[in-house]
């Protein structure tokens, strides 16, 4: 059963040889998406199911800021506060972590 297994799937477990690009073995995924999975499971305790949604969304959040190279907590602070001062509608998607640009730092000008 094993090598019938194996056999099936030739073609994507010799991918690596063909694309230098992809790794042999997928121990770093594996690694990136650990935190990912303890914080799923952890969501099962979340209350509800609105509560788990709201979880999702925040816990999506974070982790595409990291993949994006953006400090999570910086972020959602400075977007909720731009959104509670009434960023514009029709720029939103300026705000997603992917297109993210911090808002620059005021100086005190004594």
């Amino acid at each position: 059963m094993t090598i019938r297994y194996t056999l099936s799937r030739w073609e994507g477990l010799s991918r690596f040889l063909d694309d230098g690009r992809v790794e042999i073995d997928s121990n770093t995924v594996e690694r990136s998406i650990r935190p990912i999975a303890l914080s799923r499971k952890n969501a099962l305790f979340a209350g509800s199911d609105g509560g788990a949604e709201h979880w999702a969304v925040i816990a999506s959040l974070v982790e595409t800021c990291k993949l994006n190279g953006v400090e999570p907590l910086g972020y959602l602070a400075d977007v909720l506060t731009r959104i509670v001062n009434s960023h514009p509608n029709s720029q939103i998607d300026d705000l997603l972590p992917w297109a993210y640009i911090r808002a620059p730092e005021l100086k005190a000008v004594a």
